[in-house]
């Protein structure tokens, strides 16, 4: 379990360059840009049982533009791997286009030693099919401090 200390700030820019050179001309104040890369649709069932992972069956949007259609959800990728470093943690939180658009960005909590492909779900709200592009910006990870933390080790870790 991660605990946020009261007191605890979000590091800004000047700390995130330093700990994410790869996002460098990704960073603002108070956050890391995180831009699409692939959007996916659900072709399959999917289960968690006795905490049994079975992922849907995915089918990759094929081009440069997307189209997400009004009341769909799609999984999409971010453009390149992340490594949070042992004593941070990742918070994600969607552009604020997005929601004035009807777009929702669902999230989780990023692990301090997580390195891998970040994988969110967005859901078209909206009654009209909205078009984004490869390379927009959709979320903006906030990074913390975290007090005493172990390392994530979990089954969605990628190799280095």
């Amino acid at each position: 379990m991660i605990i946020l200390k009261y007191g605890d700030l979000m590091l800004g820019e000047d700390e995130l360059k330093k700990l994410f050179p790869d996002f460098i001309d990704l960073i603002q104040p108070s956050g890391i840009d995180l831009p699409l890369d692939e959007v996916y649709i659900q072709k399959g069932p999917g289960s968690l049982i006795d905490n049994e992972k079975k992922l849907p069956e995915l089918e990759k949007l094929e081009g440069y533009i997307y189209t997400l259609e009004p009341n769909t959800a799609y999984i999409v990728t971010i453009d390149r791997k992340i490594k949070i470093p042992k004593g941070y943690t990742m918070l994600y939180y969607p552009r604020s286009t997005l929601l004035r658009s009807f777009i929702s960005l669902q999230t989780a909590v990023g692990d301090p030693g997580f390195y891998g492909t970040l994988k969110f779900l967005i859901i078209n709200h909206g009654t009209f099919p909205y078009l984004i592009k490869k390379g927009d910006r959709i979320a903006q990870a906030v990074v913390f401090d975290v007090i005493g933390s172990g390392e994530y080790n979990g089954s969605y870790q990628e190799s280095e």
